[in-house]
């Protein structure tokens, strides 16, 4: 498919929240935006939200499953042939779980690694070559300061270990782009959506403008780095 000299977004995790109101302010700027989830009747609902706003595709992915990335990359290799901006933006928080080390089962801290961490992880590894290929890639991982290193103490432990091994992978990915490909870490902020509860202070205006700032940054801006409202803040 030809799209001329739009931009080529993908968002994961898209059909609400953070992924749906970061997919309309890219289609806002004139995008091709790619919504990805793994249920097909709300990314039918998100895309007829969303079309109002600009050009808007789907595609079914489950990102904890490889053999689902690996056709979504198929089909955008065979409908597009150029990915030039990835948010990681699908994982959960894990609720309810135990918040003490010595109680939390490992394979708890394992399944949230998997969905949270290795499925940026997935994505990078099919969409970083194609960035670098192109000479041109922004991707952009959602995680959370709960994941910094830096002055972390206790609790969601399943939460906060599986943020850590996402900036990890950030910082890995960061050394292997290449050209004008720009890969970073960035915190939302607790945001009023279905995760972080009406109790949560920011807005989703709020929450979003850090992550499309990290997507659309210019050639001069960084790469590896870890960012809330757009601003460094510590590992």
């Amino acid at each position: 498919m030809t799209l001329g000299s739009a931009r080529i977004a993908l968002i994961t995790g898209a059909s609400q929240g953070l992924g749906l109101e970061t997919a309309r302010a890219l289609a806002r700027q004139g995008m091709a935006v790619i919504i990805t989830g793994r249920d097909a009747k709300k990314l039918a609902a998100a895309k007829a939200d969303l079309d109002k706003d600009g050009t808007v595709f789907t595609h079914e992915l489950d990102i904890a499953d490889q053999q689902s990335v690996d056709r979504l990359f198929a089909w955008l290799e065979a409908e597009f042939g150029r990915l030039d901006i990835l948010v990681n933006n699908a994982g959960r928080i894990y609720p309810g779980l135990p918040g003490r080390i010595t109680e939390l089962p490992a394979t708890d801290v394992l399944d949230a690694i998997n969905n949270n961490a290795m499925s940026a992880y997935r994505m990078i590894q099919k969409g970083l070559p194609m960035m670098n290929g192109a000479g041109y890639g922004r991707i952009v991982n959602l995680s959370s300061g709960m994941g910094a290193l830096n002055g972390m103490g206790g609790g969601t432990v399943a939460y906060r270990i599986s943020k850590t091994a996402m900036n990890a992978i950030t910082r890995i990915a960061s050394s292997e782009a290449r050209g004008d490909v720009k890969v970073n870490s960035v915190c939302p902020g607790w945001v009023r959506t279905n995760m972080g509860g009406q109790s949560a202070p920011r807005s989703l205006e709020q929450g979003i403008a850090g992550i499309v700032w990290a997507a659309t940054l210019p050639a001069s801006g960084p790469n590896g780095g870890f960012f809330r409202d757009g601003k460094p803040i510590d590992w």
